[in-house]
């Protein structure tokens, strides 16, 4: 006979009511007697689990009186029967009961029912029938019946419990133990302890002492109680929970009990705020962040193998680059290595950060906790960190004494990289313009060399040679981003401390406009375009309304119109909707949207979008700033203005380069699918994409190792499988993969639907007012006039609706987002980082905003206005 099972053979023989022991391993007992029945053999650390038996479900169905309208319940003389004769066997002493509810779906992975269902204590053998109908009636009261409903469950299938019913502990000190902490996933063992039983710790009743427990370290957090257990009893009573955790595979909410000295496990569930894999790694106590605040403006949605491994590559030899650029050694790049490696993940088909290896590579460069919350900034990132990162990323080493003096050693480095950044942007330019048109060196082109000529060895030859050319030799974008960082991150701190009256975010009204930004260079092109459909009658309603057909039979009548738009698919083809994923189709193979775009531009009047003054705005504001300053600092706020200008001018005209580099990936992939679907290796060229760089690379290179086919038929069938599946939260937390547990809820929060006012970041200055249009994809917004456009993130490709937009609210983004920095160029009142303003706002909705101070006021269609346009 195992610990805590009672021999109830002749009961089970005699009737159907009864069981214990392995008897109650079916799910329809629940959770809660399938777990003790399951830890019976298991080490438990020196603990013991009462003696206990269990009632059926179906014995509630053969006490329940279906024909009475109040549902009473009347056990029948064998159920009776085999109940004393149970209880007798168990308490042969007459000692006292404790009766608990084992509902189906309770304490379980998913639901816990947690203080829904009732349980009654020190039974008496002859009070033993009313207590198990006490529990049976509890499940069908109105508040379990709302907890089923509000979770989609149905609200009677497996509702009648089974029935746990156990030896009492006379408890001395009772409480619960969760083998993590379940709020963070910290591998942490928190203890709540009272004095007696614990059920008025569990019902809320009492708030009890809480520690933790960390290894052998045992930490008194807080004592209403005054400190009820010793440091040995909680260490104890950590190893219990530990061993529950152990046994199960997941992070356990454990209840327990001293009996004297004696410690007795008394349940065991899982901890249903932390799904499995959201827990720290056991063998380095880590965490993972996982976060797409910010790249989610790149990669939006599902992104493909192909895609995700190639910016996997991209990233991991940029940042290495980086590192060494900033003077961090040698061998301590070569020490992080795997965590370059990992700067993304892709989680149920979609791309997020690891913001984890984030912070410990970004850890590694000089000033880095100086320049921290700069770096925050422009990722987009304002939630707190997890204990354990928080404690790597400040530690010692990493004091902002010892890192001012490695910023201040690498100062001079850093000046004369300010001083060669000309240079080297001019060199990668010269680099680019050559790899781009087919050879290292050679005049400049747009237009490359053809590739349908060429083999799938020469084409994995051309992929190689673009990727030692430029994938691994990006310099002059990194450095100027460093650099706009750091002089847009100056700047705003010169505005906080030297002329604070004028607002939080008057450095975006000091950057703005400029010119010379190649991202306001489309919408310019499409004014003119539009300008010459106008003049055309008829035809801002075919390019609006036609097939693409009919709009090209069109355009051929008019010359000045086609040369327009093929000189713009020309420069800008590559520059569409989610233009970094590779397997996204460019505006040279769908012109449709460039059409589109012309002839709703074509069909408004010039005068019909308001415009915001921000050259006069950003001209008045020097003068009064120049004003204010005393003549010592005049000049450095003139250097900081000038360079804060040109590096994130020179960031967004970088980034475009970017867009053609992966243009040109993205040409030369699509031929090796080409190929190796003439060789019968693949379906179509297109299932290039459900592969991974290397799986492609390989076919030629000798390192494939399965049949590319059967990869592709897998892939496809699991992503569609994705494809059914929530996404995944903004914001969640694992112990390494992210592949599972998902379906926690967002643990950065959810957005409150209620209220009139939300705030973010503000971007490009001005106060608009007016109808809102949420725009969910620029493909298929018809806007028939200028609008306030809301959307959960933009990318370079929504540049042919931006020109409609009187002003931009975006739900994700930062300060040097494309969204912030193209708004500001364009003379575009913008506030990015607003929480939930994609649910929050609908449709016709009017809102105020200020792009100066990030607010947005739902308001009514005539109601007051906080400032002129």
């Amino acid at each position: 006979m195992t610990s805590g099972e009672v021999d109830l053979s002749a009961a089970v023989q005699a009737g159907e009511y009864i069981a214990s022991g392995s008897e109650t391993q079916h799910p329809h007992f629940g959770g809660k007697v399938r777990a003790l029945a399951e830890l019976a053999d298991a080490d438990l650390a020196g603990a013991s689990i009462p003696a206990w038996f269990a009632l059926t479900p179906e014995a509630f169905g053969a006490s329940v009186q279906p024909s009475r309208a109040d549902g009473h319940i009347q056990m029948p003389q064998a159920l009776k029967t085999e109940l004393a004769r149970a209880v007798r066997q168990l308490c042969p002493d007459d000692a006292l009961l404790a009766v608990r509810s084992s509902a189906v779906g309770e304490d379980g992975v998913s639901h816990s029912f947690a203080g829904l269902l009732d349980s009654v204590l020190n039974v008496a053998a002859s009070d033993i029938e009313e207590a198990v109908a006490t529990v049976w009636r509890s499940a069908f009261s109105e508040r379990v019946l709302e907890y089923r409903r509000s979770r989609g469950m149905d609200s009677s299938d497996g509702a009648a419990p089974a029935v746990l019913i156990q030896r009492m502990v006379q408890a001395e000190v009772a409480g619960v133990a969760f083998s993590a902490d379940p709020l963070t996933g910290e591998r942490v063992v928190v203890i709540a302890a009272v004095p007696g039983l614990g059920e008025s710790l569990v019902s809320g009743e009492r708030d009890g002492d809480t520690y933790r427990v960390a290894g052998e370290a045992v930490t008194a957090v807080a004592a209403p109680e005054g400190d009820v257990l010793t440091p040995a009893q909680a260490r104890a009573v950590a190893q219990l929970a530990r061993a529950c955790e152990a046994h199960f595979g997941r992070p356990q909410d454990t209840e327990w009990a001293f009996e004297g000295e004696r410690l007795f496990l008394l349940q065991s569930r899982p901890i249903t705020t932390i799904k499995a894999g959201l827990t720290p790694d056991p063998e380095t106590g880590e965490t993972v962040i996982w976060d797409n605040s910010n790249i989610i403006e790149s990669y939006s949605g599902m992104t493909t193998p192909l895609t995700y491994s190639f910016a996997r590559r991209a990233y991991g030899a940029v940042y290495r680059q980086f590192c060494t650029l900033l003077g961090v050694r040698p061998a301590k790049i070569a020490d992080h290595s795997a965590r370059f490696d990992g700067m993304i993940g892709l989680i149920r088909g979609r791309i997020y950060y690891n913001l984890s290896n984030w912070y410990r590579l970004l850890a590694l460069l000089p000033g880095f906790t100086l320049n921290r919350p700069l770096m925050e900034q422009m990722m987009g990132v304002n939630e707190a960190l997890p204990p354990d990162l928080e404690r790597d990323i400040s530690a010692p080493g990493a004091s902002r004494i010892r890192d001012s003096a490695d910023l201040a050693r690498a100062g001079v480095g850093l000046i004369w990289s300010l001083i060669r950044l000309p240079g080297m942007q001019r060199a990668f330019y010269a680099r680019l313009e050559g790899a781009l048109a087919g050879g290292t060196t050679g005049k400049p082109s747009l237009q490359p060399q053809s590739l349908q000529p060429q083999s799938l060895a020469e084409l994995v030859s051309e992929y190689r040679r673009l990727e030692s050319q430029l994938l691994t030799r990006w310099d002059a974008p990194l450095v100027n981003d460093f650099f706009a960082m750091i002089f847009y991150g100056s700047l705003r701190r010169m505005g906080e401390r030297w002329y604070p009256e004028l607002g939080d975010s008057v450095q975006n009204a000091l950057i703005v406009g400029g010119g010379g930004m190649i991202s306001a260079e489309p919408a310019e092109r499409l004014h003119t375009l539009a300008r010459l459909a106008r003049q055309v009658p008829g035809l801002p309603e075919t390019l609006c309304d036609a097939e693409l057909d009919q709009i090209e039979g069109a355009i051929d009548q008019h010359a000045e119109l086609k040369d327009g738009a093929t000189a713009y698919l020309e420069r800008f083809g590559d520059r569409c909707l989610d233009e970094l994923k590779l397997e996204s189709a460019t505006l040279t193979d769908e012109p449709l949207l460039l059409w589109r775009s012309v002839g709703q531009l074509a069909r408004l009047e010039a005068q019909d979008k308001p415009t915001v003054d921000t050259e006069g705005e950003k001209r008045r504001l020097e003068g009064e700033i120049r004003g204010r300053l005393s003549l010592p600092r005049r000049p450095l706020f003139n250097f900081v203005l000038g360079q804060a200008r040109a590096r994130v001018r020179d960031r967004e005209n970088l980034r475009f380069e970017r867009t053609r580099v992966f243009g040109r990936a993205r040409r030369l992939f699509l031929e090796m699918g080409a190929r190796l679907q003439e060789s019968g290796d693949l379906g179509s060229a297109r299932d290039v994409f459900w592969l991974e760089v290397d799986e492609v690379l390989g076919t030629v290179e000798g390192s494939a190792t399965t049949r590319l086919r059967e990869l592709v038929a897998l892939r496809q069938a699991e992503f569609a499988h994705f494809a059914t599946l929530p996404a995944p939260p903004r914001r969640f937390t694992t112990g390494g993969s992210g592949q599972t547990g998902l379906d926690a809820p967002d643990q950065a929060g959810t957005a409150d639907l209620d209220g009139d006012s939300r705030r973010g970041i503000a971007c490009s200055p001005g106060i608009v007012r007016g109808p809102v249009r949420v725009v969910t994809d620029p493909r298929s917004a018809n806007l028939s006039g200028p609008t306030i456009i809301v959307a959960e993130r933009t990318d370079p490709g929504w540049i042919l609706v931006l020109p409609l937009a009187r002003a931009l609210i975006v739900e994700r983004g930062s300060l040097l987002s494309h969204s912030a920095i193209v708004s500001r160029e364009l003379g575009i009142p913008a506030i990015v980082a607003v929480p939930g303003v994609t649910t929050w706002l609908r449709d016709g909705d009017w809102v105020e905003l200020n792009g100066s101070t990030g607010e947005v006021r739902r308001v009514a269609e005539d109601g007051p206005t906080g400032g002129g346009e």
